[in-house]
C-alpha cells in the first residue's frame, strides 16, 4: 500500500473535525449505514419468503457489507489523517535533539 502524503496540517484537520460541515457529513453517513443495515435485514427476511438463489443473496450481502466498511472508513478518515500527521511530526522532533 502506498504511503499517504497529506498536504494539510493537524490543526486544519482538527478544525474540520469540529466543524458543522463535518457533523452534517457524519449524520448523512450514519443515515446511509442505517439504510444499508435495514436493507441487509430485509434481504434475510425476503430470502425466507421468496427463496432466491443463495449466490444472489450472498452477492448482495457482500455488496452491502462492502458499503458498510467503506462508510466506516470515511467516518474515521480524519482520525487516520491525524494519526499520520502525528507520526510525521514525531521523527522531526527526535532529529532536532
Amino acid at each position: 500500500m502506498e504511503h499517504l502524503e497529506l498536504k494539510t496540517t493537524k490543526d486544519e484537520v482538527e478544525s474540520f473535525k469540529n466543524s458543522i460541515l463535518w457533523n452534517d457529513i457524519v449524520n448523512e453517513l450514519i443515515s446511509w449505514k442505517e439504510g444499508f443495515e435495514f436493507e441487509m435485514k430485509s434481504i434475510v427476511d425476503s430470502a425466507a419468503d421468496t427463496n432466491p438463489s443463495t449466490a444472489s443473496v450472498l452477492l448482495h450481502m457482500g455488496d452491502l457489507n462492502g458499503r458498510l466498511k467503506a462508510v466506516d472508513y470515511v467516518l474515521t478518515i480524519l482520525d487516520v489523517f491525524i494519526s499520520i500527521l502525528d507520526t510525521k511530526i514525531e521523527p522531526k522532533e527526535e532529529s532536532d535533539e
